[in-house]
């Protein structure tokens, strides 16, 4: 008999029922699936005792033990329900799940009984406004995905008054040194006084602190920025530290694509 032939990746099962590692992982409400690959490239996560570190490894729950960080969670697979959050984040809180800094962080803010809830997607520590929070990966991959196209509306005060042609640079897409040019946005101007204005920016591609980095590039810096919606999602009446659960109907409306588009087709329509 010949030796046995190795598998390529240290997965023992080759059931039908196997998903991506990163997929489960968020699922048991562990990270999102960003993070769960970070998890995976690290070394912290292992199947069946082995430590797996390739993005393509799979396993299936009913047969595989997996363990994150040596805590196992099949258990969290097994009994899993999913649970949406929509908080209005305060500024001075870190969209993150630990801090070496012991700086505040957004889940201090809901309670502990709602299980292990992680952010979809980030807002900046000195930025507020509303914020997801789920144990659902599949949620987070469609409205983190910039493939969607998801919209994200803020209101943003700025310091000083910015003339309309440097504010039709914003709408264009402005460069902010030879290697990058941020993506188009649409802006409105809502009210002017003396000494500062403020806009409502609609981002259809998000980047690191992409609003703040608009403004500064036309000489006005941002003094307050609030997200007030997110897809067809408003921050509403809550105030900042304030949370409610999320509608099945909302939900419903987050994961469909046809809802995205036709949420984007109503946003650049003539207003």
């Amino acid at each position: 008999m010949g030796r046995a032939r190795s598998l390529p990746l240290p997965v023992l099962t080759r059931g039908k029922l196997q998903q991506r590692l990163q997929k489960l992982i968020s699922s048991a409400g562990i990270a999102s699936r960003r993070h769960a690959e970070d998890l995976i490239t690290a070394g912290k996560v292992t199947v069946n005792g082995k430590t797996v570190t390739e993005l393509g490894a799979k396993a299936d729950p009913a047969r595989d033990h997996i363990k994150v960080n040596g805590r196992l969670i099949n258990p969290q697979l097994d009994r899993q329900e999913h649970t949406y959050v929509l908080l209005y984040k305060p500024k001075g809180y870190l969209t993150s799940m630990s801090d070496p800094e012991n700086r505040p962080l957004v889940t201090d803010l809901i309670p502990k009984g709602l299980g292990r809830l992680h952010p979809v997607g980030r807002l900046d520590f000195n930025t507020e406004g509303l914020l997801l929070l789920t144990n659902d990966g599949e949620l987070t991959n469609i409205v983190t995905a910039a493939r969607n196209k998801i919209v994200k509306v803020y209101k943003a005060k700025v310091k000083g008054v910015p003339a309309d042609k440097a504010i039709e640079r914003l709408r264009r897409g402005v460069k902010i040194d030879e290697d990058e040019r941020l993506a188009r946005a649409e802006v409105r101007r809502l009210r002017d006084s003396d000494t500062n204005a403020w806009f409502e920016v609609t981002l259809f591609e998000g980047r690191n602190q992409q609003i703040r980095r608009m403004f500064a590039a036309i000489g006005h810096s941002v003094v307050k920025l609030v997200r007030a919606q997110i897809g067809g999602l408003e921050i509403g009446p809550l105030r900042p530290g304030q949370w409610r659960y999320l509608t099945a109907r909302e939900v419903t409306q987050l994961k469909s694509p046809q809802a995205v588009r036709k949420n984007n087709q109503q946003r650049r329509s003539p207003r």
